[in-house]
């Protein structure tokens, strides 16, 4: 084992030890940030870097037009390449092209509208797209986030040292960074799961971590893969996203959350970075299914389409109220998946008024039928069963038979009949 590796663990260890419990760290008596999964719009799928003031508050207006924010889609998330560099103060500043009022009048716009405003920077010297990071800033980059207003920073790592040591010590530098910084922003930690986030982030300050390799828009992997850093080089679908986190529901819950990256629900195979290593697009029943799994897998909501142009199945899949509120429970737990046999994937997530959300996922390429039996997920009694895409009512009793397309998830809502 290399020195890196020894350095890493024994940092990892460090803060395990330091630190009662992964995921429950609070730093002071205010209320938690991203108490349930931060829901929102991100930039990056649709424009990548090729953005502008005008697209962004177009996108703020359409997000309450929409119905989004009321939704509950309350974040406007800029990604990559706002910046314009650094001034003669080493102050970070947008690019004033791109934004020619300046971040802090598009954060009041933003605010107006009820939504809160994200930014990007990155914990090297350069971000993924080449422009200016905050390594060695952190504190004067944190204090010029929070005078414009800002409320969530999504902090990526590329260009940054392999191992996890460092990831660690820079990701909790930005984090002390934004809680000394006089305004409450939550903080997106993006390392793509390389280091194992789910084990030390929240500890060093973190509300979410990403797990995977960037999403596509595609439904899998065109090669198989064995390990989860593969998906770098192959794309990850959202079949392969589920297979990473299916083993982490233990490390989420309020304030912390394993995040699967963004939905590509109506992107329907844009070129741009969803489009790139297979994204292709994806079909009604499989965009449906992100946001089911998505959702009782209790991962942030964000998505990235064109929400000026949504169509009617877009806005279907996306604002489904029930769907939004599995995520959304109070109680905060991730689904566990209990069966995963054959094509079938079965996932139970327990509700905190006692009910359970059940997702029954068939991979196949072909429709099948399933029965299932509540016991064999653990679940004794009689329940009513709610469809939670048809919004009504489709059984009561100990099980549930019924045929499930390929590709499709059934998100079913139970609630106890032994009452």
């Amino acid at each position: 084992m290399n020195n890196k590796i020894i350095a890493g663990s024994l940092v990892i260890a460090f803060w395990l030890s330091t630190f009662s419990g992964i995921a429950q760290v609070n730093f002071n008596d205010k209320p938690e940030l991203a108490a349930t999964p931060p829901m929102g719009w991100m930039t990056w799928n649709y424009f990548a870097d090729k953005i502008n003031e005008k697209d962004i508050k177009e996108m703020a207006d359409a997000m309450v037009s929409s119905g989004m924010v009321k939704a509950g889609y309350n974040y406007l998330m800029i990604d990559d390449g706002w910046q314009g560099g650094r001034d003669n103060r080493n102050q970070i500043i947008a690019d004033p092209l791109k934004f020619p009022s300046g971040v802090k009048s598009l954060a009041d716009y933003v605010h107006e509208k009820g939504i809160k405003l994200g930014i990007y920077s990155d914990a090297a010297q350069l971000t993924c797209a080449g422009y200016t990071a905050s390594l060695n800033f952190e504190e004067q980059d944190a204090k010029t986030f929070a005078s414009w207003g800002i409320d969530y920073l999504k902090y990526d790592y590329c260009d940054a040292p392999a191992d996890s040591a460092t990831a660690v010590v820079r990701y909790k530098k930005m984090a002390d960074a934004l809680r000394n910084s006089g305004r409450e922003i939550a903080l997106g930690i993006c390392e793509w799961g390389n280091r194992k986030p789910w084990l030390w982030a929240k500890n060093a300050g973190g509300q979410l971590w990403r797990t995977t390799a960037d999403v596509r828009d595609k439904w899998a992997a065109l090669k198989p893969w064995k390990d989860p850093n593969d998906l770098h080089s192959i794309g990850a679908g959202i079949m392969d996203i589920v297979d990473v986190n299916a083993d982490l529901a233990q490390y989420a819950g309020p304030g912390g959350w394993n995040d699967f990256d963004m939905l590509v629900i109506g992107l329907n195979g844009k070129k741009g970075p969803s489009g790139d290593l297979g994204g292709k697009g994806c079909s009604e029943t499989e965009y449906q299914s992100q946001m089911s799994l998505w959702s009782i897998m209790t991962a942030p909501l964000v998505a990235t389409n064109d929400l000026r142009i949504m169509s009617e199945a877009t806005k279907r899949i996306l604002l489904n109220e029930d769907v939004i509120a599995i995520n959304q429970d109070a109680l905060g737990k991730q689904a566990e998946r209990k069966i995963n046999k054959g094509n079938w994937n079965v996932f139970v997530k327990p509700l905190k008024n006692g009910d359970y959300a059940i997702a029954i996922l068939n991979r196949g390429a072909s429709a099948e039928s399933l029965s299932l039996n509540w016991k064999d997920l653990g679940l004794d009694g009689s329940y009513k069963i709610n469809d939670l895409w048809l919004h009504k009512a489709v059984g009561s009793g100990k099980k549930w038979s019924g045929k499930v397309l390929s590709h499709e998830t059934k998100l079913f809502r139970l609630s106890s009949t032994d009452k």
